[in-house]
């Protein structure tokens, strides 16, 4: 090999060194999504061409994050927990599973929306609503449920469809909302009288709003944000309700995994995350939640908690009797099953 290929050649592997190099430089991050598979891939590949960290996610609800995580204790998978209600993160953090992490950007979100030791931030907010098929409300003579009590009426026996709070933050977010807005024991009246209505219980919160919107059920009990994507996809038949008696409502947070791998990435991950461009991601591929950064411009079709009639939600409280409440309600509501 004459010098003039070997000078070639030894330019070529200090190039690839160097290549390597600055990949190993910038790392790689996993995270586990609470939100939707849309919103979680249009999040990742910004994130991953903005910073050059190699991004990867796993979706699931949050109950399914929270026993994730829990399994993971000590030997982590992932560093970030990104979406999902703020109260499935409480007690994350009550049970040692998340690290706390002050970011720089935090000072652009509200007080109202953070946790006070920065276990948790929150990112987005969505409302509780009752969603209903205009067609399936015509056909048995019912108008639009009002109330959490309409739901009761005979006509819909069989016909209501909702999340099972122990995979869904959705479903556990309806469970403490009713137990804060009426006292423990009446709301779990309610909740053995709802039972005997359920057609169905699913994994994920958002799985009732399809199953409305193709006339399998009734009236869905979900959050208005997903039901709004769905009509914007095309359930035309969707219509929304806020129940008279007061809803509930969750904080879409985020917070690093304790004992994570890459905490260094994970960070700027949170910091990028609350930062109004990232926000901003969700409503480019139709996710219509509340945003909480001040800056930012939430989608035209969200709805902001001051225009509705909500309970005074206390997430922490929600999160430090999850465990009690969902071990109630399989018993006394499921029956043990």
């Amino acid at each position: 090999m004459n010098k003039r290929w070997r000078g070639a050649l030894s330019l070529i592997l200090c190039a690839a060194v160097l290549t390597s190099c600055a990949s190993e430089r910038k790392g790689t991050l996993t995270i586990y999504a609470g939100l939707y598979e849309d919103h979680a891939i249009k999040v990742v590949e910004a994130f991953q061409k903005e910073t050059g960290i190699k991004t990867s996610y796993v979706r699931m609800s949050g109950g399914e994050i929270l026993a994730r995580i829990r399994a993971e204790r000590g030997a982590p998978k992932a560093s970030v927990w990104y979406g999902g209600p703020a109260d499935t993160f409480v007690q994350a953090k009550a049970e040692g599973l998340l690290a706390p992490y002050l970011s720089p950007n935090a000072k652009w979100i509200d007080e109202k929306y953070k946790d006070p030791d920065n276990y948790w931030i929150g990112v987005y907010v969505g409302a509780l609503a009752l969603v209903s098929n205009r067609k399936w409300l015509q056909d048995v003579g019912l108008s639009v449920p009002q109330t959490w009590e309409d739901l009761l009426n005979p006509k819909y026996k069989g016909m209501i469809v909702m999340a099972d709070p122990r995979s869904s933050g959705t479903a556990y977010t309806i469970l403490a909302t009713l137990v804060q807005l009426w006292g423990e024991e009446k709301a779990f009246d309610y909740l053995k009288k709802l039972q005997g209505q359920v057609r169905s219980y699913t994994t994920s919160g958002s799985t009732p709003g399809r199953s409305v919107g193709m006339g399998e059920a009734g009236t869905a009990i979900m959050f208005a944000h997903d039901a709004v994507k769905f009509y914007k996809e095309g359930f035309r038949d969707l219509l929304i309700h806020y129940p008279g008696e007061g809803t509930g409502y969750e904080i879409g947070a985020m917070g690093m995994i304790q004992g994570g791998p890459n905490e260094k990435e994970a960070q700027t991950f949170i910091d990028w995350a609350l930062t109004k461009q990232a926000q901003e991601l969700g409503k480019q591929v139709g996710n219509y939640q509340w945003l909480t950064n001040r800056e930012a411009v939430s989608p035209e079709d969200a709805v902001s908690l001051d225009a509705l009639r909500v309970v005074p939600y206390d997430q922490t409280w929600a999160g430090a009797n999850r465990s009690r409440l969902i071990e109630r309600w399989v018993k006394e509501v499921q029956g043990g099953r």
